[in-house]
């Protein structure tokens, strides 16, 4: 960076910009994931100092929170009219579409959550549909956090062992190696299944896609039964 044009424009560079800041890093977290990237890095990739970082969006916090919030708004909303379960559903899907391409975000947001001005129309939207369902308030509220917060983990799981060669090689090697023990012969049916779909993609090629899924299909179906339990309906 030394020796450059002190003018951008006559370097045939771009205005910095905090929105250009921020485009960078979305960048960098696709393809390192949002806790790799440093802020030196940043600052090359835009082709600054790293003190016009800090002037134009802040520290590395503040360039990962504006980063979070632009991959939130990435994601649609479901219908408004749609019945709850099939409302969260489609919400969750849509939200891990985006978030597995911006690995260590959906940690993020399971940790703190996203800003209330990024936030806060998808948690009204989402509580309306509790609501309109019949959940009272308290109810509501956590059965928001729980479905939520559990799809974030799921995906920041993901993220693990999508991108670790070496979580995936532990896995394979543990629970996807084959025992000889007769008395252990549910646990090699596992093991086996374990084994198949993580050496074969042909047999299954959106694993993880499959057992979130999964996820969300049993804990809505839990509390489709309590809300029978509390309304009758």
């Amino acid at each position: 960076m030394l020796g450059r044009p002190r003018s951008r424009v006559a370097a045939g560079l771009p205005a910095v910009t905090p929105d250009h800041i921020i485009d960078a890093a979305l960048e960098l977290t696709a393809r390192h994931g949002v806790e790799t990237w440093t802020l030196r890095q940043l600052a090359s990739a835009v082709d600054v100092y790293p003190a016009v970082i800090y002037h134009h969006v802040g520290d590395r916090e503040a360039v990962v929170t504006a980063v979070v919030d632009r991959v939130l708004a990435k994601y649609q909303l479901p219908e408004a009219d749609l019945p709850w379960s099939d409302w969260w559903r489609r919400f969750l899907t849509n939200l891990r579409a985006v978030f597995v391409q911006y690995p260590g975000v959906a940690r993020r947001v399971a940790l703190s959550g996203p800003s209330t001005e990024t936030g806060g129309p998808t948690v009204d939207a989402a509580m309306r549909s509790l609501l309109g369902a019949g959940f009272e308030q308290d109810e509501a509220a956590l059965v928001c956090r729980l479905l939520i917060s559990q799809a974030c983990l799921f995906v920041s799981l993901e993220d693990d062992q999508r991108h670790a060669s070496a979580v995936r090689a532990q896995i394979a090697g543990g629970w996807g190696a084959l025992t000889s023990d007769p008395n252990l012969d549910a646990l090699a049916t596992l093991n086996e299944s374990v084994q198949d779909r993580l050496n074969d993609p042909k047999r299954n090629p959106d694993y993880f896609g499959e057992l979130f899924d999964y996820a969300v299909d049993r804990m809505l179906d839990g509390i489709a039964q309590r809300l029978h339990e509390m309304t009758g309906h």
